[in-house]
Protein backbone atom coordinates (compact mmCIF):
# COMPACT_ATOMS: atom_id res chain seq x y z
CA UNK A 1 0.00 0.00 0.00
CA UNK A 2 1.18 3.32 -0.82
CA UNK A 3 0.13 6.27 1.37
CA UNK A 4 -0.41 9.50 -0.71
CA UNK A 5 0.40 12.78 1.34
CA UNK A 6 -2.46 15.62 1.94
CA UNK A 7 -0.70 18.18 3.23
CA UNK A 8 -2.76 21.24 4.54
CA UNK A 9 -1.93 24.77 6.50
CA UNK A 10 -4.43 24.41 9.30
CA UNK A 11 -7.09 21.93 10.34
CA UNK A 12 -9.77 21.60 12.99
CA UNK A 13 -8.28 17.92 13.86
CA UNK A 14 -6.11 15.67 11.21
CA UNK A 15 -8.63 12.99 11.70
CA UNK A 16 -11.58 14.70 11.19
CA UNK A 17 -10.14 15.84 7.81
CA UNK A 18 -9.22 11.75 7.48
CA UNK A 19 -12.77 10.98 7.52
CA UNK A 20 -14.25 14.13 5.38
CA UNK A 21 -11.22 12.87 2.43
CA UNK A 22 -12.94 9.09 3.07
CA UNK A 23 -16.70 9.93 2.78
CA UNK A 24 -16.54 13.07 0.81
CA UNK A 25 -13.69 12.58 -1.53
CA UNK A 26 -13.95 8.74 -1.68
CA UNK A 27 -9.97 8.45 -0.84
CA UNK A 28 -9.31 4.85 0.45
CA UNK A 29 -6.20 5.70 1.78
CA UNK A 30 -3.41 8.05 2.71
CA UNK A 31 -1.71 10.36 4.97
CA UNK A 32 -3.25 13.60 6.39
CA UNK A 33 -0.85 16.51 8.09
CA UNK A 34 -0.99 19.79 8.86
CA UNK A 35 0.97 22.86 9.97
CA UNK A 36 -1.70 23.87 12.40
CA UNK A 37 -4.54 22.17 14.46
CA UNK A 38 -7.32 24.07 16.19
CA UNK A 39 -9.42 21.45 17.50
CA UNK A 40 -6.34 18.26 18.12
CA UNK A 41 -8.13 15.60 20.05
CA UNK A 42 -6.98 13.33 22.61
CA UNK A 43 -8.22 9.74 23.84
CA UNK A 44 -11.74 9.64 26.06
CA UNK A 45 -12.93 13.56 24.58
CA UNK A 46 -9.31 15.49 25.83
CA UNK A 47 -7.86 17.83 23.98
CA UNK A 48 -4.47 17.89 22.18
CA UNK A 49 -2.78 20.88 22.38
CA UNK A 50 -1.13 21.40 18.77
CA UNK A 51 1.76 24.04 19.47
CA UNK A 52 3.23 24.89 15.75
CA UNK A 53 6.37 22.98 15.12
CA UNK A 54 5.18 19.74 16.76
CA UNK A 55 3.54 16.57 14.14
CA UNK A 56 0.39 16.50 13.46
CA UNK A 57 -0.85 13.42 11.08
CA UNK A 58 -3.02 11.08 10.64
CA UNK A 59 -2.92 7.62 8.56
CA UNK A 60 -5.92 6.16 7.14
CA UNK A 61 -6.89 2.85 5.31
CA UNK A 62 -9.67 0.43 5.06
CA UNK A 63 -9.88 -2.49 7.30
CA UNK A 64 -9.51 -5.32 4.55
CA UNK A 65 -10.38 -9.06 5.74
CA UNK A 66 -6.42 -9.99 5.32
CA UNK A 67 -5.26 -7.33 7.36
CA UNK A 68 -4.92 -7.09 11.14
CA UNK A 69 -8.06 -6.05 13.39
CA UNK A 70 -8.50 -2.86 14.70
CA UNK A 71 -7.40 -4.27 18.22
CA UNK A 72 -4.39 -5.84 16.83
CA UNK A 73 -3.35 -2.09 15.66
CA UNK A 74 -3.59 -0.96 18.91
CA UNK A 75 -0.67 -2.77 19.31
CA UNK A 76 1.29 -2.34 16.15
CA UNK A 77 0.96 1.43 16.01
CA UNK A 78 2.86 1.88 18.85
CA UNK A 79 5.89 -0.18 17.52
CA UNK A 80 5.88 1.26 14.29
CA UNK A 81 5.78 5.26 15.61
CA UNK A 82 8.58 4.09 17.39
CA UNK A 83 10.53 2.92 14.97
CA UNK A 84 10.23 6.38 13.00
CA UNK A 85 11.24 8.24 16.66
CA UNK A 86 14.14 5.81 17.22
CA UNK A 87 15.88 6.79 14.33
CA UNK A 88 16.24 10.55 16.13
CA UNK A 89 16.22 8.98 19.40
CA UNK A 90 18.42 6.13 19.32
CA UNK A 91 20.64 6.20 22.81
CA UNK A 92 17.13 6.94 24.47
CA UNK A 93 14.69 4.68 26.18
CA UNK A 94 11.66 4.59 24.20
CA UNK A 95 8.14 3.16 25.72
CA UNK A 96 4.72 2.93 25.80
CA UNK A 97 1.91 3.64 28.36
CA UNK A 98 -1.40 1.45 27.54
CA UNK A 99 -3.40 2.80 25.49
CA UNK A 100 -2.38 5.18 23.56
CA UNK A 101 1.34 6.81 24.57
CA UNK A 102 5.03 7.04 23.38
CA UNK A 103 7.25 7.77 26.00
CA UNK A 104 10.57 9.18 25.72
CA UNK A 105 12.95 8.57 28.92
CA UNK A 106 9.58 8.21 30.77
CA UNK A 107 7.93 11.14 29.50
CA UNK A 108 5.66 11.51 27.16
CA UNK A 109 6.44 12.00 23.08
CA UNK A 110 3.45 10.98 21.43
CA UNK A 111 -0.44 10.58 21.45
CA UNK A 112 -2.26 7.91 18.86
CA UNK A 113 -5.74 8.03 18.50
CA UNK A 114 -7.18 5.37 16.34
CA UNK A 115 -10.89 5.26 15.57
CA UNK A 116 -12.55 3.47 12.73
CA UNK A 117 -15.35 4.32 10.57
CA UNK A 118 -17.68 2.78 8.46
CA UNK A 119 -18.19 4.15 4.55
CA UNK A 120 -20.44 2.32 2.15
CA UNK A 121 -20.40 -0.56 4.10
CA UNK A 122 -16.67 -0.75 4.57
CA UNK A 123 -14.75 -0.32 7.65
CA UNK A 124 -11.84 2.39 7.53
CA UNK A 125 -9.22 2.60 9.85
CA UNK A 126 -7.87 6.20 11.36
CA UNK A 127 -5.01 6.63 12.99
CA UNK A 128 -3.92 10.14 14.69
CA UNK A 129 -0.20 11.01 15.53
CA UNK A 130 0.34 13.59 17.25
CA UNK A 131 4.36 13.69 18.11
CA UNK A 132 6.10 16.70 20.16
CA UNK A 133 9.15 17.73 17.93
CA UNK A 134 9.90 21.57 19.51
CA UNK A 135 7.75 21.98 22.09
CA UNK A 136 5.47 20.13 24.74
CA UNK A 137 2.67 21.20 26.76
CA UNK A 138 2.72 20.78 30.48
CA UNK A 139 1.16 18.08 32.11
CA UNK A 140 0.34 17.80 35.57
CA UNK A 141 0.29 13.90 36.12
CA UNK A 142 1.66 11.41 36.81
CA UNK A 143 4.17 11.24 33.29
CA UNK A 144 5.66 14.88 32.34
CA UNK A 145 5.78 15.46 28.31
CA UNK A 146 8.65 16.37 26.43
CA UNK A 147 9.69 16.25 22.62
CA UNK A 148 12.84 15.44 20.44
CA UNK A 149 14.52 18.01 20.37
CA UNK A 150 14.82 19.05 24.82
CA UNK A 151 16.14 15.19 24.40
CA UNK A 152 18.67 15.22 21.60
CA UNK A 153 19.54 18.77 20.34
CA UNK A 154 17.54 17.25 17.24
CA UNK A 155 15.00 18.96 15.84
CA UNK A 156 14.00 17.09 13.07
CA UNK A 157 11.29 18.98 10.25
CA UNK A 158 7.66 17.40 10.04
CA UNK A 159 8.23 16.73 6.56
CA UNK A 160 11.41 14.24 7.71
CA UNK A 161 9.05 12.42 10.27
CA UNK A 162 6.13 12.30 8.09
CA UNK A 163 7.96 10.60 5.56
CA UNK A 164 10.23 8.12 8.01
CA UNK A 165 6.63 7.09 9.10
CA UNK A 166 5.16 6.53 5.73
CA UNK A 167 8.12 4.52 5.25
CA UNK A 168 7.33 2.23 8.29
CA UNK A 169 3.56 2.15 7.42
CA UNK A 170 4.21 0.92 3.70
CA UNK A 171 6.99 -1.57 4.55
CA UNK A 172 4.71 -2.70 7.57
CA UNK A 173 2.25 -3.15 4.62
CA UNK A 174 4.84 -4.46 2.18
CA UNK A 175 5.37 -7.61 4.70
CA UNK A 176 2.18 -8.18 6.04
CA UNK A 177 2.12 -11.94 4.48
CA UNK A 178 5.00 -12.58 7.31
CA UNK A 179 3.05 -10.74 9.85
CA UNK A 180 2.53 -12.38 13.08
CA UNK A 181 0.34 -10.99 16.19
CA UNK A 182 2.60 -12.70 18.95
CA UNK A 183 5.77 -10.85 18.06
CA UNK A 184 4.06 -7.33 18.35
CA UNK A 185 2.47 -8.45 21.14
CA UNK A 186 5.71 -9.34 23.01
CA UNK A 187 7.20 -6.11 21.87
CA UNK A 188 4.46 -3.96 23.30
CA UNK A 189 5.26 -5.78 26.41
CA UNK A 190 8.72 -5.55 26.52
CA UNK A 191 8.01 -1.68 25.83
CA UNK A 192 4.78 -1.23 27.82
CA UNK A 193 5.27 0.56 31.58
CA UNK A 194 3.83 -0.83 34.50
CA UNK A 195 1.89 1.64 36.43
Amino acid sequence: MKFKIFQFESVTSTNEMAMNLIKKNKKESGCVYAKKQTKGKGTRGKEWISEIGNLFSTFFFPLKKNYPSFSEFSLINPIIISNAINKFCKDKTISFKWPNDILLNKKKICGILQEVITVNRKKFLVIGIGINIQSNPIIKNKYKATNIFLETRKSPTTEELINLLIFEYEDFFKNLESYNFQNFKKKTELMAINE
